[in-house]
């Protein structure tokens, strides 16, 4: 096949960040497939080159790759990230693609969720099928997360094009299990073909970052006679980490429990001066992705936590839980949404979100089972995740969906 993607934020390994995009084209290519992915040099994750066109041309790794340059931002949440998005969707509509091969099928994947206009006007204009794909769901997102007014002019502006994307598309794919009920809803129609396609990894990766904890347990004065609660991620508001917090300040007289938190955030001040008296507790600095694993594998359990929202209903596919899925331990998931991952894996167990009497009770079912219970538990997560979600799978997975539509009347 000869497939184009269109994304604003795809990066490369080149930028110091492989976005999902990326990823998942080399392994297109690796298959045979003629690749192309339209994408911008404005993305808070990779590092550029200084462009002096335009429209760059380059190959990567097989991959036909066209950068647009745009205007650029620094904070996720600014009128610059939005005049970033604009001023693609303009360069994208004057791109020379109009004498371009005939691509056998258009991806187009958010954010930016305007993308899927020019996404409707190529498919017109080369006669071909198109794949509209969702990692974030907008504007739900604004509304939920952030707290827009959902007759916010820019919000209904956005909803409208997520509907119109939806009804032109030939196919919609989710990296979330439960995007079905969201696309029928927003639609009214149930005959819009909605598929999962999840996040994967790299499993390389982790054969060439061996974990070290002896040594990483000495650098943090980590100590290895006690049952350790391990948290590795951001350290915001939005990681719903206050029931943790609450939790280990209820638990600080049982001497058998120590909790690690690795990483760095907005809150991470006001929780370390929360638990101040409590010494049942160890915020870790963020580390090098190489280094998680070392900290992870001195864990006896993980836990990951997400606050209430409306759009957890419709499921999740966060990375953090490749990397705790792959250290083989069991986890505790502090999440109210559709359940996923853990709960095929059988590697953990959910909890109510922003419970921490709910917490404590499952560190100690955790505590009472036997050290091979609790690792027989780990390994399920990680055998399953070798499984399903190692990039050249959920590429496969990618191409017989593909497939499908181009073949479909």
């Amino acid at each position: 096949m000869n497939i184009w993607v269109i994304s604003k934020y795809a990066s490369s390994k080149e930028t110091k960040f492989e976005s999902r995009i990326f990823a998942l084209g080399r392994r297109f290519a690796q298959l045979g497939h003629e690749v192309t992915i339209i994408s911008s040099d404005s993305n808070h994750f990779g590092e550029y080159p200084t462009y002096k066109q335009v429209y760059n041309d380059e190959n990567i790794d097989g991959v036909n790759v066209l950068r647009i340059r745009t205007f650029k931002y620094s904070r996720t949440t600014s009128i610059r990230r939005i005049i970033s998005w604009i001023d693609f969707e303009i360069k994208l509509f004057f791109a020379p693609l109009r004498k371009s091969a005939r691509p056998d099928i258009l991806i187009v994947s958010s954010l930016s969720l305007l993308t899927i206009l020019n996404g409707i006007r190529l498919k017109k204009h080369f006669n071909t099928k198109l794949v509209f794909e969702i990692r974030d769901i907008w504007p739900l997102t604004m509304v939920a997360e952030a707290g827009y007014n959902p007759r916010n002019p820019f919000v209904k502006l956005l909803g409208l094009i997520e509907k119109i994307g939806y009804k032109k598309s030939d196919l919609v794919v989710g990296t979330m299990p439960n995007l079905v009920e969201h696309v029928h809803g927003v639609t009214g129609n149930r005959n819009i073909k909605v598929e999962c396609v999840p996040f994967g990894f790299d499993a390389f990766f982790f054969k060439i970052n061996k974990p070290d904890p002896i040594s990483f347990a000495s650098r943090y004065n980590i100590p290895r006679d006690k049952f350790i609660i391990g948290y590795a991620g951001s350290i915001g508001l939005s990681n719903g980490l206050s029931a943790l917090i609450d939790c280990i300040q209820n638990m600080r007289d049982d001497t058998r429990f120590i909790f690690l938190i690795l990483g760095d955030g907005e809150m991470k001040k006001e929780y370390a001066k929360k638990t101040s008296g409590c010494n049942n507790v160890i915020f870790i600095p963020k580390v090098d992705r190489s280094e998680v694993s070392s900290f992870l594998s001195l864990c006896n359990i993980l836990y990951f936590s997400a606050l209430k929202s409306q759009i957890w209903k419709y499921g999740w596919s966060p990375n953090k839980l490749i990397d705790y899925m792959m250290a083989g331990k069991p986890i505790i998931a502090s999440y109210s949404g559709f359940q996923s991952m853990i709960n095929e894996a059988n590697s953990g167990i959910f909890i109510e979100s922003e419970n921490a009497f709910a917490i404590k009770d499952a560190v100690i079912q955790f505590f009472k089972l036997s050290a091979e219970e609790r690792n027989k538990i780990g390994i399920n997560g990680r055998n399953w995740l070798l499984e399903n979600r190692d990039w050249d799978v959920v590429a496969e997975k990618y191409i017989f969906l593909l497939n499908k539509v181009i073949h479909e009347r």
